[in-house]
């Protein structure tokens, strides 16, 4: 039996601490956990590993671009009238605490968006969130369709997304994306790919870790919270999105060139 104390239950498998992915596997653990719930379909788990081998592209760290689309990010939710927050399965079991958080912190409602959807699959979300203390979790009353857009996404709710004019997503579609802001919506996506459609569709994209970002944009939230609404159109009037996706490409390009010569010298 193991005694180790640096070991902590992750569904049903112990992950030590000392690992040096304790992390990355931690991450995945919760995705499994959230598969055996109902909450994460299979599909989705393919998705995490996409996402995280762009992860080990930026060196699985918070990188200077991505702060500062946070901060854009914050000041646009500050200053939203009516912001909400999209959550689908894979979000709600990597970071469900910090979205519940963030909702409740500044009383931002959160709609159950998916992509395989279920009603079935919309309660047990809405309920693993409830769960965690949400206590702003839109009704779906009315339904609407975004138009031109056929998949289950573009199933919102009429007092949630639809009426939102920032909406902040999470490992989303693009085309979801593409027409949240082709109808006016103000858009805040969290992608780890900056070459995704997501990502250069979006108002304020955030190329970074969910696990990572969400956190991060809680603080800066509370942060700029106190702070003049002119500043905070300034910070997102001085945000250019192509402009900062272009940068975070040059980081991904500059550590790899930095690896592969790092590598040469072992040779």
């Amino acid at each position: 039996m193991c005694t180790d104390t640096n070991h902590e239950a992750n569904g049903e498998f112990k992950i030590p601490k000392t690992h040096p992915r304790y992390r990355s596997l931690a991450e995945r653990e919760r995705l499994v956990s959230g598969f055996k719930r109902g909450i994460v379909v299979p599909q989705g788990l393919i998705a995490h590993g996409r996402g995280e081998a762009f992860d080990y592209l930026i060196g699985e760290k918070t990188l200077e671009p991505a702060l500062k689309a946070i901060e854009a990010a914050a000041a646009l939710l500050v200053i939203s009238n009516y912001p909400i927050i999209s959550v689908n399965g894979n979000a709600a079991a990597l970071v469900g605490d910090d979205i519940v958080k963030l909702s409740n912190e500044t009383g931002i409602p959160i709609e159950v968006n998916l992509f395989y959807r279920s009603e079935e699959r919309v309660k047990k979300i809405v309920s693993f969130l409830r769960d965690k203390g949400a206590k702003n979790i839109i009704e779906c009353r009315d339904v609407v369709v975004i138009p031109g857009l056929q998949s289950e996404r573009g199933k919102v709710c009429e007092e949630g997304i639809w009426r939102a004019d920032t909406v902040l997503l999470m490992m989303e579609d693009g085309d979801r994306t593409e027409a949240l802001v082709r109808i006016g919506k103000r858009v805040i996506a969290v992608d780890l790919n900056p070459l995704s459609r997501t990502a250069l569709k979006a108002t304020i994209t955030i190329v970074d870790n969910v696990t990572r970002a969400i956190p991060r944009l809680r603080k800066y939230v509370k942060r700029l919270s106190l702070k003049s609404r002119e500043r905070l159109e300034e910070l997102v009037k001085s945000y250019n999105n192509i402009e900062n996706l272009s940068k975070m490409v040059w980081e991904i390009k500059n550590r790899l060139e930095g690896l592969s010569r790092e590598m040469l010298k072992q040779a």
